[in-house]
């Protein structure tokens, strides 16, 4: 078949005159912001990416510090607890009134609490737990 006479190459000229006739170029607008949509993304991946390297790098640091638990202080240092004085002290004279009594400590008591029978009692109760199931 020679190709002047192609009904295929033919229609294809067709096609592409009508396209030429049809198409025409996207306005400076349009193709201006896709370029800052690519900017923009590229932008944001440089920062992403420098985020990554410097939790990174960071990571890699604070895994080769030795760690130093043991010289550490606690965070709340504990009251110190008064000590009950057995003798008096050797400023203060002593006078008969303190030599014969003793220092006691407080008496504290706990509020009656209702056990599970539902007598009263001044002993503190174990806690109890019931157990529970979640939801079907």
């Amino acid at each position: 078949m020679s190709e002047a006479h192609d009904p295929l190459r033919s229609l294809f000229k067709e096609a592409a005159a009508a396209g030429q006739s049809s198409a025409r170029s996207a306005p400076t607008s349009y193709i201006t912001e896709r370029g800052e949509r690519a900017r923009r993304r590229r932008i944001v991946a440089l920062a992403v990416g420098a985020c990554l390297v410097f939790s990174g790098t960071g990571a890699a640091v604070a895994s080769l510090v030795p760690d130093g638990t043991g010289t550490t202080a606690p965070a709340n240092t504990p009251s110190p607890v008064p000590s009950p004085r057995l003798s008096p002290s050797p400023t203060s004279p002593a006078s008969p009134s303190s030599t014969s009594s003793t220092p006691s400590s407080p008496q504290t008591s706990l509020p009656p609490t209702r056990t599970p029978s539902g007598s009263l009692s001044t002993s503190p109760a174990a806690p109890s737990r019931s157990v529970t199931f979640p939801p079907p």
